[in-house]
């Protein structure tokens, strides 16, 4: 299943935010969306997802999204926003398994395939063993995966994470990146917004790059991630290179003038 965005742009109050954007997101791929802070990332990825109003068309396999009711939108779509906040104190499994409620509602006890999704999803994010542990009392890093987990429970064809790694230590980190690699080999479309460069260069199958609302760059790691690029949108130097692995990038400091901003 593909989304598509064709000369997007999004307001916020009198703020244009988001710049005639286009792009389309394939199955099998895991994008990574990639930016200085308030480069709009968080405002295109909430129109991606139906959640703000927009000028442009965005598209869920020919259907516009803005015009999915919502239901059916949360059976298409998973999205996970930056923000961790609990409304209330729930135990892991129970925060897990409100990913399906876009299918069965409130009111219908979880079936036995509800709780074999739920129970993969906490395996595939490592965080099974939490399971009946109450989620308001756990670290900012074992939530951001908990969160994540419901997002996978959902069991969408379209996942898109807003900087799911953001608190996480490198091998949670690392782990997170596999998952999703995983989850896109079952011909999942995934966009992810992330600020670590060296995880976006060596998990991601393509990067999108944005500065001030608008695209800069698109394409394979090796082709956004250039020391040209990098100064231009971040103001940074940078060392890359490949090993067996896939491509590594080191951020060593700023650039010198204003041509970089």
């Amino acid at each position: 299943m593909s989304i598509s965005a064709q000369d997007v742009s999004v307001r916020l109050g009198e703020r244009e935010v988001v710049h005639g954007v286009s792009l389309t997101l394939k199955s099998g791929q895991v994008t990574g969306l990639l930016g200085p802070n308030g480069a709009g990332k968080s405002t295109l990825m909430r129109a991606l997802g139906g959640q703000l109003a927009h000028s442009g068309s965005i598209m869920l396999d020919g259907e516009p999204v803005a015009q999915m009711q919502d239901v059916a939108r949360a059976r298409r779509i998973a999205w996970l926003p930056q923000s961790r906040e609990l409304s209330w104190p729930l135990s892991v499994e129970n925060l897990v398994a409100l990913g399906r409620l876009p299918w069965h509602g409130w009111r219908r006890t979880r079936s036995p395939a509800d709780r074999e999704l739920c129970r993969n999803a906490m395996q595939l994010m490592e965080v099974d063993a939490l399971a009946h542990r109450p989620a308001d009392q756990l670290s900012g890093g074992e939530l951001a995966r908990v969160l994540m987990a419901r997002a996978v429970a959902q069991d969408t064809p379209i996942l898109l994470a807003d900087e799911p790694a953001a608190g996480l230590d490198p091998a949670h980190q690392i782990s997170m990146m596999a998952a999703m690699r995983q989850l896109a080999g079952r011909s999942r479309t995934i966009l992810v917004s992330l600020h670590d460069l060296s995880l976006a260069a060596r998990w991601c199958d393509r990067l999108v790059l944005m500065k001030n609302g608008r695209v800069a760059a698109d394409g394979a790691p090796g082709a956004v991630m250039t020391k040209a690029v990098l100064a231009r949108v971040y103001g940074i130097n940078a060392e890359m290179g490949h090993d067996e692995c896939g491509m590594w990038l080191a951020p060593l400091g700023l650039t010198q003038g204003d041509e970089a901003r």
